[in-house]
């Protein structure tokens, strides 16, 4: 790519900004397009939000040069144009699909309204206007349920729980955050949440929500018992946002696949972030999505070399009041140094398989009375993965060590150095 090529990005969210910013910062043009009518903002950071710890201007992105805002209908591959709902064309000689993902939708019996609409008092919690109008929904006393018991569910019923709010929470797995923690992980989170009030519930199948004249009165589970609601969220995931690229031809699978130069199988569209699919793999995290916003960047510039080969990467949750140190809203880098514990201080990190296999080495370290908890898994020589609660002091240079997948010492000392807050001193 040459330096006056024109790019648009559709997507206004992490990866797109951050992909308008680098291309500005290189000199080339593009034209960022964004639907919601809200500055672009961090979407990490939105349970902060619904905790009342943030303003919607404090998560707001740096702005981008060049912001259009629009709903883009459809794109004419051949004339190289996209299409929006105003009626009016944009011309492209490349195109960038961020377009995201959508919130999974599970199908409950009585979910939706004949008009195909979501019943009163039922929220999903994806957007700044869906935290928004959970925001002020919520009172305290009010009886919340939150469906899911994945990194959002708990990140939704945490800021409920700290807004006054009666949360009980449903999780169909046996244990919360079961894709991300170990059980003795998982089970400090269960820990955190029950200290706030939450009532969690796993193992336990959600049938329906029952309305009364359009206004929901419970959640009904499988085995017929029912948690009474004034709200529910829904927190079952994610699915990546493929409807444009579809509706124009490209490749989708999982998501839009795209090769290590973020190519679909049209070689004039690119697509980032969480609609992507590169190498099997739909990451759904902000850290990658980051990433390939960087390559694409480069690649645009002229950088022959830049590739996006997959990234080894680190998911974090902060269910505290977090400073400067952390969760700035550009999230360009996680932070360095420790946060607080306490009844409303919690703070895990998990990198890599937190899983051992047969064979591997475990080292592990756990303190009931502080609630904190570390453990990293060992194959061969090398860090495979592992999981910190409560204090993550060590979890930069565990990170690094994993990331490098260089060879570690053979003896174990610097293997428990690492794990100690204080690095052993």
């Amino acid at each position: 790519m040459t330096s006056n090529t024109r790019v648009v990005v559709i997507g206004a969210g992490l990866a797109g900004v951050r992909l308008a910013r680098r291309l500005s910062e290189l000199g080339v043009p593009a034209l960022l397009v964004g639907e919601e009518e809200h500055p672009p903002y961090n979407r990490v950071l939105l349970a902060e939000v619904l905790a009342g710890r943030y303003t919607p201007e404090v998560i707001a992105l740096p702005a981008p040069d060049g912001l259009l805002r629009a709903r883009v209908t459809g794109i004419d591959r051949i004339g190289r144009t996209v299409g929006c709902a105003d009626g009016t064309s944009i011309a492209y000689d490349a195109l960038v699909l961020a377009t995201g993902s959508n919130p999974v939708l599970p199908p409950l019996r009585g979910l939706f309204t004949p008009d195909h609409r979501l019943p009163e008092g039922v929220h999903a919690f994806r957007t700044l206007d869906d935290c928004l109008g959970l925001a002020g929904a919520v009172r305290p006393g009010a009886r919340a349920v939150v469906i899911g018991g994945g990194l959002l569910g708990v990140s939704a019923a945490r800021a409920l729980a700290v807004r006054g709010a009666q949360v009980m929470l449903a999780q169909q797995a046996e244990r919360l955050m079961e894709r991300q923690l170990d059980p003795g992980a998982s089970q400090l989170v269960l820990r955190h949440l029950t200290a706030l009030g939450v009532e969690v519930h796993t193992e336990c199948r959600v049938r329906g929500v029952r309305c009364v004249a359009g206004t929901v009165r419970s959640v009904e589970m499988a085995d017929g018992y029912a948690l009474d609601a004034d709200l529910v969220v829904l927190a079952c995931g994610v699915r990546p946002r493929t409807g444009l690229a579809e509706q124009a031809g490209l490749t989708v699978h999982r998501g839009i696949l795209v090769d290590d130069e973020l190519r679909t199988s049209d070689p004039h569209v690119h697509a980032i972030g969480d609609c992507a699919q590169h190498d099997g793999t739909v990451y759904g995290l902000a850290a990658p999505a980051l990433e390939q916003a960087d390559a694409l960047a480069r690649l645009f510039a002229g950088d022959a070399t830049a590739r996006y080969t997959g990234t080894r990467s680190l998911t974090r949750l902060t269910l505290t009041s977090p400073d400067d140190r952390f969760g700035h809203p550009s999230y360009d880098r996680p932070p360095a140094g420790p946060l607080p514990l306490g009844k409303l201080h919690f703070d895990l990190a998990a990198f890599g398989e937190t899983e051992a296999r047969p064979g591997d080495d475990v080292v592990q370290l756990a303190d009931a009375t502080q609630g904190t908890y570390r453990k990293v898994i060992v194959r061969g020589d090398r860090l495979v993965g592992g999981v910190l609660v409560g204090e993550l002091g060590t979890v930069g240079a565990l990170a690094r060590a994993w990331e490098g997948a260089e060879p570690l010492p053979p003896q174990d000392g610097p293997l428990l150095h690492l794990l100690t807050h204080d690095g052993g001193s």
